[in-house]
């Protein structure tokens, strides 16, 4: 992601374009609708003439009938599975039966047809609606700028908090990953996900963990903000409703920076010691457990689906291998004697085993749990040997 910086001239023909491009899918959208048409070939056939008699090239043309279709596509796909609620009901009716709307400002996809990175000078060259446009300047970070020198395929302008930015897309060949010793311990790092502790491995002193990534104090950020947001909405003045516009996205990006923090301070220590990461799926978390209503707004608020995803990329970049575990009975199993008990649970923080005695804190038993189930999914899955053949070897 690199920031344009355009002058108030280029300003003004992105913002159009944009507009443009968007008023023509809203367009071609309601068509699509009442057409009953949702593929790419259908909507060009159908669409495109009329499409680029409203001022778009040819290129531009085609991405935003592309863009329509793949609304459709994805809308298709969220009825399906049930997220707009079962087939029949008032909400999947609604949702079924009504066009697919884009933002006035809403991203469009260029592709080298349509846009130009020039690298050393560190401009683009856009097509807009008023003709091609050169000389736009970017700018970012030294290591972004390297990266670009890889950029394939469409980049997308997107318009966020009265600025531009552009999204490249970077192909790198990802390092082959190692191969963990054979050892649940020394080759796997265990990481359990939580609310009191955000995240804690193996690694971590079990003595510390009630101050290291501490959910409680995410928990008073987000409280604070809470206040505020309430206090300055009550106000409803228009020096309040601007400090809420330019506060709208800070308790995301807190929430993005701690899941960086996190996810580089744990593939950092699996890359240092040559270790794999055993991760927990907490995927559909918010549908599965029942939680004191004081829990419930940061476990359904939390991306930890955003945590595990930045963990995995970031492991894949520099070759550690990754695998998700299903995190059933991992927090009332002794990782000392394999008991499971829900009783051994004793209390949130601490977890004692009513079969061997062993204690130990409560998520740093989970953690090295997590890290044995990583350790057995990773050698089945490279085992080549059929599992009859396994059973009768052992018999």
């Amino acid at each position: 992601m690199v920031k344009l910086v355009p002058t108030p001239e280029q300003f003004a023909a992105l913002e159009s374009t944009l507009v443009l491009c968007n008023d023509v899918a809203n367009e071609v959208a309601g068509l699509a609708q009442s057409m009953k048409l949702r593929s790419r070939r259908a909507l060009q056939v159908a669409m495109y003439p009329m499409v680029k008699a409203r001022g778009l090239s040819a290129q531009p043309s085609l991405h935003v009938l592309r863009k329509v279709a793949d609304a459709y596509v994805a809308r298709a796909a969220n009825l399906t599975n049930g997220n707009y609620g079962r087939p029949g009901s008032k909400r999947y009716v609604s949702v079924a039966d009504t066009a697919i709307g884009f933002r006035s400002n809403a991203a469009q996809p260029f592709d080298d047809w349509c846009l130009s990175w020039k690298i050393d000078s560190s401009t683009v060259s856009i097509w807009t609606s008023s003709g091609r446009m050169q000389g736009v300047r970017f700018v970012c970070a030294l290591w972004q700028h390297k990266l670009l020198a890889d950029r394939q395929g469409e980049s997308d302008l997107v318009y966020r908090d009265g600025a531009f930015y552009m999204y490249a897309t970077v192909d790198q060949p990802a390092p082959t990953p190692g191969v963990p010793v054979k050892d649940p311990i020394d080759g796997w790092l265990g990481v359990d996900l939580g609310i009191v502790n955000l995240a804690v491995t193996t690694d971590d002193d079990p003595k510390a963990l009630d101050v290291r990534w501490s959910g409680g104090a995410v928990t008073a950020r987000r409280k604070k903000n809470q206040v505020m947001r309430t206090a300055l909405q009550k106000v409803g003045t228009k020096s309040a409703k601007r400090k809420l516009k330019t506060r709208r996205r800070k308790e995301q990006r807190f929430a993005t920076d701690i899941n960086h923090q996190l996810s580089k301070t744990i593939v950092a220590a699996a890359q240092r010691t040559d270790r794999g990461i055993a991760i927990e799926d907490l995927s559909g978390i918010r549908d599965r457990v029942r939680l004191a209503k004081k829990q419930r707004a940061q476990v359904h608020s939390w991306a930890y689906a955003q945590l595990r995803d930045f963990v995995t990329y970031k492991a894949e970049m520099t070759g550690v291998p990754v695998q998700v575990i299903n995190p059933r009975n991992t927090s009332r199993t002794c990782s000392q004697c394999g008991f499971c008990d829900e009783k051994n649970r004793r209390s949130q923080a601490r977890f004692e085993c009513r079969e061997c005695g062993w204690t130990a804190h409560a998520d740093h038993n989970a953690a090295r749990n997590i890290a044995a189930l990583g350790h057995e999914k990773h050698w089945a899955a490279q085992s080549t040997v059929p599992i009859a053949a396994t059973a009768l070897a052992s018999s």
